[in-house]
């Protein structure tokens, strides 16, 4: 596994070149104001007449409409949501600088073929292992949110160094940038949500509430931190009831949730239902939504006044 920090960065490669980001959401912002803050040229592409644009024109950023802003640009970073990055792009494509980078945070369009790149354009990732808002306050407090990197096409022969250099912007060289591929990091990605932090961990409401006290310990510390401040009766729980949970049934079906991602059956399905409208989409996320630990946990975070902190 090869690892860069600051010390293996040039950010030479990027003297007075232009950078533009596509999309102004949690990592669009985060992305756009530490690269600002770096000293390097940044145009946001925002439509008109989204809300957008008013935030990153508050923010001091410089706010051009998709087309306009990806011309001359060295690099063009998508960060808008999966589903939108196809016809994003093919709609600004013709404008793009021949030799240019494009650049994403998540591997979907490229891995899934949505998108299929001019030959004559790098293709490279940067994709922060955080949200946004982490990758923004650590960068404040001088700090960073590690990055993985791959490059897909690498059409001047400086596609790594160039993402590289952009991981150094947004403060990810600090922490370090871990090569991937974009397969890995779309696989990985999409199973890890699926199979626990998003599609696992939201079907045991009962723990839910707890379940980021348990995380924090293993953020912080890993097993040895969480063993210690659990108490026996959970460790031993843990030890001889956790196996029961995640045993081989339960690895059978992760196993297949992962064939899914791989064989792009799970691309194939949720772009078709993308196009559709959305409509088992809107029905599932209702049904979410309209659950009792919804309306009871409303009422619990109204009494945790830390939360507000």
């Amino acid at each position: 596994m090869q690892m860069y920090s600051e010390s293996d960065v040039d950010i030479s490669c990027l003297a007075e070149s232009q950078i533009t980001l596509l999309g102004f959401g949690s990592q669009g912002r985060a992305h756009a104001l530490n690269l600002k803050d770096s000293g390097f040229n940044v145009v946001v592409g925002l439509r008109k007449s989204g809300a957008s644009w008013a935030k990153a024109e508050a923010d001091g950023l410089v706010v051009m409409e998709p087309n306009d802003a990806v011309k001359n640009a060295k690099i063009v970073m998508f960060l808008t949501p999966d589903m939108v990055q196809k016809s994003l792009y093919e709609s600004v494509v013709d404008d793009i600088d021949n030799g240019a980078t494009l650049m994403f945070a998540h591997g979907f369009a490229i891995h899934y073929k949505q998108i299929e790149a001019r030959s004559d354009l790098n293709v490279a990732l940067i994709a922060p292992k955080g949200p946004g808002g982490l990758v923004r306050r650590q960068y404040e407090e001088g700090h960073g949110v590690p990055c993985l990197v791959a490059v897909h096409q690498d059409a001047s022969g400086d596609a790594l160094k160039i993402a590289l250099a952009y991981s150094a912007g947004i403060g990810g060289a600090r922490a370090g940038v871990i090569e991937t591929t974009f397969a890995e990091e779309t696989e990985t990605d999409l199973f890890g949500e699926q199979a626990v932090l998003c599609g696992g961990a939201t079907e045991f409401y009962e723990v839910m509430h707890e379940l980021k006290l348990i995380v924090d310990l293993l953020h912080e510390g890993g097993l040895r931190k969480m063993h210690k401040f659990i108490s026996d009766t959970a460790a031993w729980g843990d030890m001889v009831s956790g196996p029961r949970v995640v045993d081989e049934s339960s690895r059978a079906a992760m196993k297949d949730i992962l064939n899914e991602i791989q064989d792009g059956t799970f691309a194939k399905n949720w772009i078709a239902e993308s196009q559709n409208g959305m409509p088992e989409f809107k029905r599932r996320m209702q049904a979410d939504l309209d659950h009792p630990i919804e309306k009871v946990g409303a009422d619990l975070r109204s009494r945790m006044d830390w939360l507000e902190d």
